[in-house]
């Protein structure tokens, strides 16, 4: 073989230029094998790894809803269409090394954004970051009063929530529930009695129909928890909405729970027996319910004049008509409701309350009431005509 001194110049060039096209060939595929392992790389190592930030998060907030029954799932979507979280993962992967993520609790949260998974679980588990409206619904309020106290803490106007309440079954509230068995026909579909009191978490920017709608739902969760209508069709025999009223009149006449199921059964004797002569429950709270419906203040019943026991323009007058009112008087809690259906047995048909501690005497008999009477004026609880 000739060697490249006594080749032809020609053939010598061309033998270069192969080699050194071939050279260059061979650092191209290189490079392209080397960036290849690279992405490869990169891309196994994504793979296998979670995407996700690092630290608290920046300085930048987002408003995120838990709302109920949300799985992990259902929140890490949340945190990530907001920007609190660069994945589903990030949060769900945090989640299972944390029990403490199975305590989060539905709301509103107000979170930074960017931040890692395992910060985003604890975010949320702090309650400070809550976005939270309570408001306090007490035992006995009527609605125009509950209508004064959301439109005080929530910014809403009362005129929307009385337009609001103007349709019950549009808040929630079964049709059914305003069927009656006590043959009373003037009864008319009210919203009070259905506005449970508790203490409530409103959303921001609750509107006045949310709010009531919140409310109701919560009224239809605990009376489906107690059975309430189911009982007292079969262990009453009366409708649901009749045993609401009792339990609205326990309520607003009694003030101690052990109390109350003697009143219901005072109340059930009265309406539902010939035990008293007239049927009529004769009820304070019930005048001072049409006050203040009425738009009136309400009165000590020590001062209540005889036209205004005998009125028979007021619908809730039960000192003249017989049977239960119209429609609930009061919004009852658990207690009143409890009662209303788990009724003790007696022949009680009259109350008085005896004390300012508002302790509640029973009689099955008028000259029994009359000492329990002298007992109240004894301690300054009745004055005047009523001793």
């Amino acid at each position: 073989m000739l060697d490249e001194l006594t080749r032809p110049e020609d053939e010598v060039k061309r033998h270069r230029g192969r080699s050194g096209f071939a050279l260059l060939l061979a650092v191209v595929l290189l490079a392209a094998l080397g960036y290849g392992a690279v992405s490869g790389y990169r891309w196994l190592a994504g793979a296998l790894t979670t995407p996700d930030y690092q630290g608290q998060g920046i300085a930048e907030t987002a408003e995120v809803e838990i709302k109920p029954g949300d799985t992990q799932t259902d929140i890490a979507q949340a945190l990530t269409e907001a920007e609190v979280i660069k994945s589903d993962k990030a949060f769900t992967e945090a989640g299972k090394a944390n029990a403490d993520a199975l305590r989060i609790q539905p709301g509103h949260y107000k979170l930074r954004k960017r931040m890692s998974g395992e910060a985003a679980v604890l975010a949320l588990l702090d309650p400070s970051n809550r976005v939270v409206r309570g408001v306090l619904i007490r035992e006995g309020l009527i609605t125009v009063e509950i209508y004064q106290l959301l439109a005080k803490e929530l910014g809403l106007k009362e005129d929307d929530l009385r337009k609001a309440a103007q349709d019950p079954v549009k808040l929630g509230v079964p049709g059914w529930w305003f069927n009656r068995k006590d043959g009373v026909t003037s009864a008319k579909k009210s919203l009070e009695g259905f506005l449970f009191p508790a203490t409530y978490e409103f959303p921001p920017g609750v509107t006045a129909e949310q709010a009531l709608r919140i409310m109701v739902q919560h009224f239809l969760t605990v009376t489906g928890d107690l059975k309430f209508a189911e009982r007292v069709q079969k262990e009453r025999q009366i409708s649901p909405y009749e045993a609401l009223i009792a339990a609205s009149i326990v309520e607003a006449e009694v003030a101690t729970p052990t109390d109350m199921g003697k009143a219901a059964r005072a109340v059930y004797n009265r309406a539902y027996t010939d035990k008293h002569e007239c049927r009529c429950l004769q009820l304070d709270a019930a005048i001072n319910y049409h006050f203040k419906i009425s738009g009136q203040a309400a009165k000590d019943p020590n001062e209540f004049r005889m036209s205004e026991i005998q009125n028979p323009n007021n619908p809730y007058n039960t000192h003249i008509r017989p049977g239960m009112p119209i429609s609930p008087i009061s919004n009852p809690g658990e207690n009143a409701l409890r009662a209303a259906m788990d009724t003790p047995p007696g022949n009680w048909l009259y109350w008085v309350t005896v004390d300012k501690q508002g302790t509640t005497l029973f009689a099955d008999s008028y000259e029994g009431h009359r000492a329990n009477i002298r007992i109240a004026c004894q301690n300054g609880v009745l004055t005047g005509a009523a001793c």
